[in-house]
């Protein structure tokens, strides 16, 4: 399998409504799902939409764990999620540092839920229901954006919360 390659930001894709999935369990689109696991998981990022690959469709993988990029992230396993929707459990949002495949070498902090309630199809076709917080909640939120038309720099509040990627890993080495 080979890994693919990222939209960068300008690509029109980036900004398009993903289309919903009507048959999961397609091999159309148990491939797509193989092949998005492939690229993020050779990529030293924490998850990966559709979109982000040129194409258009409701899907994408969580797969936080510690990289060069995101050196303290928590470990989970990779997670397909297709046609995914969520709600905030709380009105609580927090300000912390994000990156993009589509954007390399630029962070921003990006305000966030801390805590939701994901709904999403397994490959299977089964309809499952999870709480993220913290640092999976923003990933989650990161590329349910990438769904929806949207990059994180959308959601800063200020262009002054930008920083280049550079920078982001000396504030973090002094941090720890």
């Amino acid at each position: 399998m080979e890994k693919l390659e990222i939209a960068l930001l300008g690509e029109p894709v980036l900004r398009q409504i993903a289309l919903p999935i009507d048959d999961v369990t397609s091999t159309d689109i148990q491939q797509l799902a193989q092949t998005m696991l492939f690229t993020l998981d050779g990529s030293n990022g924490v998850g990966l939409a559709a979109p982000q690959i040129f194409e258009s469709k409701r899907i994408m993988v969580v797969a936080s764990k510690p990289t060069p990029r995101y050196p303290y992230a928590p470990t989970m396993p990779a997670t397909v999620m297709i046609n995914p929707e969520f709600m905030a459990l709380s009105d609580d949002m927090v300000k912390d540092w994000e990156g993009c495949l589509s954007i390399p070498s630029i962070r921003a902090l990006v305000p966030r839920y801390h805590l939701i309630r994901v709904s999403y199809m397994d490959l299977t076709g089964q309809r499952l229901e999870v709480d993220f917080e913290g640092f999976i909640a923003r990933v989650f939120q990161h590329e349910y954006d990438h769904l929806n038309g949207l990059v994180y720099l959308d959601r800063v509040d200020s262009n002054r919360d930008i920083i280049s990627e550079a920078m982001f890993l000396k504030l973090i080495a002094n941090d720890n």
